[in-house]
């Protein structure tokens, strides 16, 4: 861990906000988004969360445009460097109060943008828990195939159909085949669900041709959001085989407006997911003893759900992605490991993150049994899949004793109907 005078948890800001029970942005967290004012002709550009306030970065002389991808592509030590002034600019003991005061707006007062341009974004499949429990619906006989402890397995997902949260999400339309149907038909999704994973935003990239070792990898993450994968789990199923997903996830994925860095998060480092004694090593290109040894991320995730007759949403499960079987360097050494060029602002899932327990399952398909077993909802309600006006809300935070807790906001969407045929 690589810890300093901006992790001490006795900071205080002079933004008071900043210290109220359950804040997602304590000075700790210092996670950087784009917003503008609403109703304002003005353009939108870089800040920093500080309580439930949003401070200009061109407060600091830092000019980002519309995008944090300049900022992104500056690497680790820039990124450090910026914390640090922003962690004194925000403290207690800073001279530069006053002066600081007039570059504050309320996130209230603030629309939020996606803060990356996502030129590429690759989803895997870290989950075990998830992995194993899909495999026993698909495969009872054989859940996890043999692959899945030597390299961790993604797909290229759809940039273009990345929304920040807050964004409405509309019901697919596309082709259903029943077990006992004939011939696919054209109609829209009957289960439609969530996936409740992390994003990793690249920072500085690599040259094509020019893998990143593993040992390196981090070097090269700019920060973390939460990312809910929609899926279509009936047209997933008719068309997944034998290339994988495509029109059943590239409808919409939705993202937080808030990336937490990757240096507010090396107070959560921890050990990588303990395999069992009969699993593969990895081989060498993703074994690194440093990431072994505390290459793991304890943040946690919850799913909460809103149906159209709740005041208040529901929690759903919460994981964490300690859990997961790959680290995030491993999926940057590997995604990379034939010579593909990762390029500043690139969205990397994690995969659904799912737990060993009933309470952690980070997905409708788990938590139902695909369909077999509704859920019973406090109010009396059942959901197997998601019904139009249903509103999903994924939170994140990273807890540990010693240290201040940071949050990640929220990812929120609300289903639509089908539009036309």
């Amino acid at each position: 861990m690589r810890l300093d005078d901006t992790h001490d948890p006795a900071l205080r800001s002079w933004v008071e906000s900043a210290h109220e029970p359950g804040c997602n942005f304590p000075i700790q967290n210092l996670a950087l988004g784009i917003f503008k004012r609403k109703g304002q002709k003005e353009p939108a550009r870089g800040g920093v969360a500080i309580g439930d306030q949003i401070l200009d970065l061109a407060a600091l002389g830092v000019r980002t445009g519309p995008t944090l991808n300049s900022l992104a592509a500056m690497g680790r030590q820039a990124a450090r460097k910026l914390r640090r002034e922003l962690s004194r600019a925000l403290s207690v003991k800073t001279r530069h109060k006053k002066r600081l005061q007039k570059h504050l707006v309320p996130m209230k007062q603030a629309e939020l943008f996606l803060p990356v341009a996502i030129g590429d974004y690759s989803d895997f499949f870290t989950g075990i828990h998830h992995a194993t429990n899909m495999g026993r619906m698909l495969r009872p006989d054989n859940p996890l195939l043999p692959n899945y402890k030597w390299l961790p397995i993604g797909y290229h997902g759809r940039g273009s159909s990345i929304v920040i949260s807050g964004a409405a999400v509309r019901r697919p339309r596309g082709q259903l085949k029943p077990p006992d149907a004939p011939a696919p038909v054209y109609a829209a999704s009957k289960r439609l669900d969530y996936e409740v994973e992390l994003g990793f935003i690249a920072g500085t990239g690599n040259a094509l041709g020019r893998p990143i070792a593993v040992g390196d990898a981090l070097e090269h993450v700019f920060g973390a959001v939460l990312l809910n994968d929609w899926s279509a789990r009936d047209m997933q199923a008719w068309e997944y085989q034998p290339l994988g997903p495509f029109l059943a996830k590239s409808f919409a994925t939705t993202i937080s407006p808030w990336i937490v860095t990757m240096d507010a998060l090396e107070p959560y480092r921890c050990a990588a997911f303990a395999r069992a004694a009969d699993d593969p090593q990895p081989l060498p290109y993703l074994l690194d003893e440093d990431d072994q040894r505390e290459g793991g991320l304890a943040i946690e995730v919850e799913m909460h759900l809103r149906t159209p007759k709740m005041k208040a949403p529901v929690r759903l499960s919460r994981g964490n992605f300690r859990d997961s079987y790959w680290t995030l360097a491993q999926i940057v050494a590997h995604q990379t490991s034939n010579g593909c060029n990762l390029q500043p602002g690139d969205l990397l899932g994690s995969g659904t993150i799912s737990g060993a327990s009933a309470d952690s399952l980070g997905s409708l398909m788990e938590l139902s049994l695909a369909g077999k077993n509704p859920l019973q909802l406090a109010n009396g309600e059942t959901r197997s899949f998601l019904e139009d006006g249903d509103e999903v809300i994924e939170r994140g935070r990273c807890v540990r004793e010693g240290y201040a807790t940071i949050g990640f906001g929220e990812a929120s969407g609300r289903i639509m109907p089908a539009g036309a045929k």
